[in-house]
């Protein structure tokens, strides 16, 4: 587990730069966090860290939205937070997909109907800023945080007392 402070946007922008320069291809993410935690913020960076240019539209109302990257593949940024429950996601025609990277909001929405995440990450609003903690979830998400480098600006908060 890896907890930081995001104390602006950039900091966000470096986040997402440094988990997209070093994900395992395929990678499901799971982005947790309240409304206005960060999460399509994150996921917006992130994108545009793997050369998406144009619109990065939110997928609030679409739900998914794909976007192609280098070499063929792609990338689907979804927002199950309108969605009643995981019988929905097969309306979004995801069986087909063959991303190398999910980016997913509000993933409890939709459980049982996603594939299995290899990182989750938590969002919180912290004072003028975010927390964020990175929980792995897979072996293949242990290895990716085990070497992620992180920018050195970014600033690891302490664990909490139990």
């Amino acid at each position: 587990m890896i907890r930081l402070y995001l104390a602006d946007e950039a900091a966000s922008q470096g986040l997402a730069a440094a988990l997209a320069a070093s994900a395992p291809a395929p990678a499901v993410v799971y982005l947790h966090g309240d409304l206005g935690s960060g999460k399509s913020t994150l996921a917006r960076a992130w994108l545009r860290a793997l050369g998406v240019t144009g619109t990065v539209r939110s997928p609030t109302y679409t739900l998914v939205e794909r976007y192609p990257l280098a070499a063929g593949s792609e990338a689907l940024h979804l927002d199950l937070y309108r969605i009643g429950g995981a019988a929905e996601l097969e309306y979004l025609g995801l069986d087909d997909a063959g991303a190398c990277l999910w980016l997913v909001e509000w993933p409890e929405r939709g459980a049982g109907g996603l594939p299995p995440a290899d990182l989750h990450v938590h969002l919180e609003v912290a004072g003028s800023g975010r927390s964020a903690r990175l929980d792995p979830a897979s072996s293949r998400g242990r290895a990716w945080l085990d070497g992620l480098s992180l920018p050195a600006d970014l600033r690891p908060l302490s664990e909490p007392e139990p």
